[in-house]
């Protein structure tokens, strides 16, 4: 191919302007953006609704001037008193968060409202929010409802979520299950996670839905992809008991850890008790006692009791009884059963605290309210001997007899001969008033006994 000489003249002249313009770029650059800083500072104060919240941006990141937030609310409200939406959101957020300004819900919802009214989708949402916890504005769960519904229409996701917990929870409209269902999956389709979780926990419980653990699965699996620890701690218990998929320790023990890698307290835990029984990964005891701690520390009820038991038995852990109260302190504390009857056998035995029946039957009872057997014979055996009670035979009778129709196998035997025992003491008419007592008796809330936590 020939190319004639003036072409190459043109050819060299226009290379050497591309090369002088490339070496000028920067200066050229910064020329332009201190030009477009005073275009935009002069149109802002001659009333530019668009230049006022363009400048409010600059002073809000503390591009190409020094971030002043005091300067950007001053410029967001310029524009968003001339009815500029985002500069409405944007002076909404800086109230909310008390940046620029002194922190001030009402104010918040008030700029957010003016933003809502122009038909902005994630301040509809942000405005239901306000209402459905009462924050800026007096709680309105209806309204709150209607927020969302506008959001959600528009096809925001946040706003199907919010109208979807709202349908669920029966709050601010009928509650209706499968109309929360029906939200959630429009959320949940848009990629949104929280969105899939629930719905997975909907399909794995049969809520709207017929149950489906297969698809329970699938929807927890879009979302534990997605950096979701509750769904990845469910994903785990999905595994860990065959829901949907053949049971496999190995797998629950992976999606546990991720969760547990982002502070899920309960996966945490879970993976404790992996590595105590030695599902799915190797039985090590300091592993587990290890996880156990960190979810103790975060104030994990279930992970607070096998925790003191570790220092009890001293598996993991130097064996400590003083150590091992404290831990079931405060997982009784929090109703955990488990513990309180724990708790009471350390204070009727003086391990790891000193003696004391009258604190032993305290505990016992709180644990023996929520139905846990070996609490209502223990209970049943200090008001037989009056150990820390009155002595009562009736109580002592109501209470075994309790924990031998809640027990089986060798401990039911044990409780039915103590039962009788204590019957042989009374008379016909404080036997049937025990028994009347036991047919009335109804167990309290709280934690039940080796509850699986799932919060």
């Amino acid at each position: 191919m020939i190319i004639r000489a003036g072409v190459l003249n043109r050819l060299g002249v226009l290379l050497a302007v591309l090369s002088c313009l490339s070496r000028l770029s920067g200066q050229e650059t910064k020329v332009s953006a201190a030009e477009l800083l005073d275009s935009q500072r002069g149109q802002a104060e001659k009333g530019d609704a668009s230049a006022q919240y363009l400048l409010a941006g600059r002073y809000d990141s503390g591009q190409g001037v020094p971030q002043d937030y005091s300067e950007a609310a001053r410029w967001y409200r310029a524009a968003a008193e001339q009815g500029h939406a985002n500069a409405q959101t944007n002076l909404g957020r800086m109230y909310y968060d008390g940046r620029g300004v002194k922190q001030d819900y009402a104010e918040a919802v008030r700029w957010y409202r003016k933003a809502a009214d122009q038909g902005f989708a994630d301040i509809q949402c942000t405005l239901g929010l306000m209402y459905d916890q009462g924050r800026g504005v007096q709680q309105d769960h209806a309204e709150a409802a209607r927020w969302y519904r506008k959001a959600a229409d528009q096809g925001f996701a946040g706003g199907q979520v919010g109208l979807g917990l709202m349908y669920f929870t029966g709050r601010g409209v009928p509650q209706d299950h499968a109309e929360a269902l029906r939200w959630f999956r429009k959320a949940a389709e848009q990629g949104e996670a929280i969105a899939q979780f629930t719905l997975g926990s909907m399909y794995e419980e049969g809520r709207g839905v017929k149950r489906d653990y297969a698809e329970a699965l699938r929807w927890y699996r879009e979302a534990a992809e997605q950096g979701e620890a509750a769904a990845q701690r469910n994903l785990g218990v999905m595994y860990a008991e065959g829901k949907g998929v053949p049971q496999d320790y190995a797998e629950a023990a992976l999606w546990w850890r991720k969760a547990a890698e982002q502070g899920n307290a309960v996966a945490q835990s879970l993976l404790g008790a992996m590595y105590r029984e030695g599902k799915g990964v190797p039985q090590d005891y300091a592993e587990a006692a290890r996880r156990w701690r960190k979810a103790a520390e975060q104030g994990n009820a279930s992970a607070q009791y096998n925790l003191g038991v570790m220092y009890d038995r001293g598996q993991g852990v130097p064996q400590d009884y003083a150590e091992a109260a404290r831990w079931y302190r405060k997982a009784a504390d929090q109703g955990y059963a488990d513990a309180q009857y724990n708790l009471g056998v350390m204070y009727a035995n003086g391990r790891g605290v000193k003696q004391d029946y009258a604190e032993a039957a305290p505990w016992y009872g709180k644990a023996a309210d929520q139905g846990y057997a070996s609490a209502q014979f223990a209970l049943g055996q200090m008001f037989d001997k009056g150990q820390g009670v009155t002595k009562d035979y009736t109580e002592a009778h109501m209470w075994l007899n309790l924990a031998a129709s809640r027990a089986s196998g060798a401990d039911q035997k044990v409780y039915a001969e103590a039962r009788e025992l204590v019957a042989k003491k009374m008379t016909a008419q404080q036997i049937a008033e025990a028994q009347r007592r036991a047919r009335e008796w109804k167990p309290k809330s709280g934690e039940s006994p080796g509850a699986r936590l799932m919060k």
